[in-house]
Parts: C-alpha cells; structure tokens; sequence
C-alpha cells in the first residue's frame, strides 16, 4: 500500500492544479478526486491542495510525471517535497483471509446443529451465536475489501504553494535644493493664499453688513445729536454765569 505526497511551488497554482488533474484523469481513466481544497493567500494567490486515488498498474507513470513537473517546461517553480511511504499489508491480508474461512467453518456448524436442536433455549443460544459470527463475518470481509482497494488503488496528495513576489523597498527621495523657481512658486502660493484670506473676510463682511450699517448710523445720528444738544445749551450755561451777583459772608 502506497501513499505519496507532492509539495510544488509554481507561479499559478489554480492553473497548475487544472493542467495536472487534466492529465491524470487522461491517463489513468479510473482515477478519482477524493478531495481538494483551495485557500487564498493574497491578491491572486492561492494554496491548492488536491488528492487522489489512481490505480496501482498507472502509479509509476504517475509518480515520474509528479516528480519531473517543473523541469517539463516553465512553470518558473521548484520541487519542495516528494515523499512516498510503502506500506506492507501482507500480512493483514493473509490473516484476514484466514480468519474469514475459520468463521465461515464455525457458520457452517452452527447453522447443523440449529437445524437438529430440539429445545428453544439451545435454539435461542445456537442464533444467538450464529449472529455474532456473521457479524464477524461481515467486519472481516469489509476489512479484506478494503485492503484490496488499497492495494489496487494508491493515494496521491498534491499541495501546491504560489510564488508570491517581495514586494521592493521604497527608494529614499533626497531632499530638494533651494531654486528661483521653487522660491517664486511658494512666494506665489502664499500671496494667493493671502489674497484669498481676504476676499474671504470682505465677503463675510458684506454678508453681516446689513447688520453692522444700521447700527453704525443710529450710532453716528445719537452722537450728531448729542454735539447739537451740547452746542444749543453751552451758551445758556454761559449766561447765567454772568447774571448771579458773587454771595458775600
């Protein structure tokens, strides 16, 4: 029993997972998927893990194409693991063999002796024990088919990993010398920027003029009156000044 595990790292793992599933399943018609899983990594990335099973007769071929993928033509990627293991079953399958015929012996005298028991509890004990034995039967069986397909069968699990490139360094910008024309440019910008400022506050102020004009008028119109109350009554106080005689003690 063989399982082998492929580790590749290419360029474009999605497309190098359809051209390899193209080509086993071309190969080796009675081959069958039996997982795969695709994890995304980055923009456009992605881990691709694919398993299948392929029959033992087409394994070589198989696993010489695995092995000799990227230097076939320019995946621009490398081998990073190949790794087979072999398991020997013989023995399991032997025994499990074995074991099957001696159960269907025991089947066989069990099912003689329920057909001459006369008494129901050696009938009910005879079935009891005939139950148990086909069950062992048939754990047995499924086990042996299950060896015989591994052994007609092999595992092939392919993990494929993206080439993701670093990303660069930023390049240092050296400080920019002093020049006329950087100068006249900032000079610029900043007399806009003032002319701006103040064509902001004359438009503000115009917007609150007709709330600063009104009162700037009352105010001007109260002092004007008041210059007019004090030039009218100063002659007055005048007068009077000179009509009271000086008191004497």
């Amino acid at each position: 029993m063989k399982t082998l595990k492929v580790t590749m790292q290419v360029n474009d793992t999605r497309k190098v997972a359809s051209d390899i599933q193209s080509w086993i399943g071309s190969t080796d018609p009675h081959s069958s998927s039996a997982g795969a899983d695709y994890t995304q990594v980055g923009d456009k990335y992605y881990n691709v893990s694919l398993t299948f099973s392929v029959q033992s007769t087409m394994y070589p071929q198989i696993y010489t194409y695995l092995r000799d993928y990227n230097v076939q033509g320019s995946t621009g990627g490398k081998l990073l693991g190949f790794n087979e293991t072999v398991q020997d079953v013989s023995n399991d399958y032997v025994d499990t063999q074995s074991r099957i015929k001696n159960y269907k012996g025991e089947q066989s005298r069990l099912l003689e002796l329920l057909s001459h028991a006369q008494a129901v509890g050696d009938i009910v004990t005879i079935d009891q024990k005939l139950s148990e034995v086909e069950g062992n039967i048939e754990t047995s069986e499924a086990h042996l088919n299950l060896l015989a397909s591994q052994v007609t069968f092999y595992t092939v699990i392919l993990n494929l990993q993206p080439i993701i490139p670093a990303t660069p360094a930023p390049t240092p910008q050296a400080a920019p010398g002093w020049s006329v024309g950087q100068a006249l440019a900032q000079a610029f910008a900043a007399s806009l920027g003032f002319g701006q400022a103040v064509l902001t506050f004359l438009i503000w102020l115009l917007a609150f003029s007709i709330y600063v004009v009104p009162v700037v008028i009352i105010a001007w119109l109260v002092r004007k009156y008041r210059l007019h109350i004090a030039r009218v009554v100063a002659p007055l106080f005048a007068t009077s000044k000179t009509t009271i005689p000086p008191q004497h003690n």
